[in-house]
């Protein structure tokens, strides 16, 4: 795959990691196609030449299969966009879960679907799936965010085992806390007079200070081009947030003080 000779479909693609790839790509001479939930409002100043710009809506499944055709032909999909999400788990509402869950499970997991006959007759391809280290290490008032990344990451983990007979290769990129503004799009669920205010409260300012400080998107950018890239992609790439530290703590230390380490990074007594 490493050759400039590949259309890649890249999710999410107006802001963030998925506008460093997309650039990257584009420079790299790569047919690039990226999407938004609304294509005709990003200004011709913001397009990046020779980009296609496709309208998707991950958490409309209509949306999702409307794009059949027009991803036929992909050689690389990275499942990029999604939702980031925090409330208490007591109190997120259920209407909030299911949106979560079909942006950033279901949505990718049938956009894959619809790219892998044409990558398997074709005999290769690669499927990225851009997750989080929130995964790995759960954090409070983030579960329901934690628990879609983690089913993304294993939905990546069993396909893979099915699809590198072919030479189509799923990997999962982690990023840890990324300058990208994330903070300020981020939907919150908090109850009025909660019992949880207090802790939310110090969580988020840990959690948003942690991105303002973060590694930038393009960083995150040039790991997914090393697994486009790579002969054999690696299962897991990890980014960001001194990696790969806290996965070798995560095998030596307990549980549990692995899990009091996270909390105290955010403010968080345990």
């Amino acid at each position: 795959m490493a050759n400039t000779n590949l259309t890649v479909l890249v999710t999410g693609g107006t802001s963030g990691i998925g506008a460093a790839l997309v650039t990257m790509l584009a420079d790299r001479g790569c047919t690039v196609l990226t999407t938004s939930r609304d294509p005709e409002r990003i200004p011709q100043s913001e397009r990046i030449p020779g980009v296609r710009y496709l309208r998707l809506d991950l958490a409309d499944p209509d949306s999702v299969e409307a794009l059949d055709t027009e991803v036929a032909n992909v050689d690389v999909l990275v499942n990029n966009a999604g939702e980031s999400q925090s409330g208490p788990f007591e109190e997120l509402p259920t209407e909030a879960i299911d949106r979560l869950f079909r942006t950033n499970v279901f949505g990718p997991v049938r956009l894959s679907q619809l790219v892998l006959a044409g990558m398997r007759q074709r005999r290769r391809g690669r499927i990225i799936m851009v997750g989080s280290m929130l995964a790995s290490f759960p954090l409070a008032h983030r579960s329901s965010y934690v628990a879609s990344k983690a089913a993304l990451r294993g939905f990546a983990s069993a396909a893979r085992q099915e699809l590198s007979p072919f030479d189509v290769w799923v990997s999962v990129v982690e990023p840890g806390s990324i300058a990208t503004g994330i903070g300020n799009r981020r939907t919150k669920y908090l109850t009025p007079d909660s019992a949880y205010t207090d802790d939310v409260t110090t969580m988020l300012e840990h959690l948003d200070d942690n991105e303002r400080n973060g590694i930038a998107p393009e960083t995150v950018a040039a790991t997914i081009i090393t697994a486009i890239e790579a002969t054999r992609p690696r299962e897991f790439y990890a980014v960001g947030s001194r990696s790969p530290l806290p996965f070798l703590l995560k095998r030596v230390l307990p549980r549990g003080v692995m899990s009091r380490i996270i909390a105290g990074k955010h403010g968080l007594k345990r």
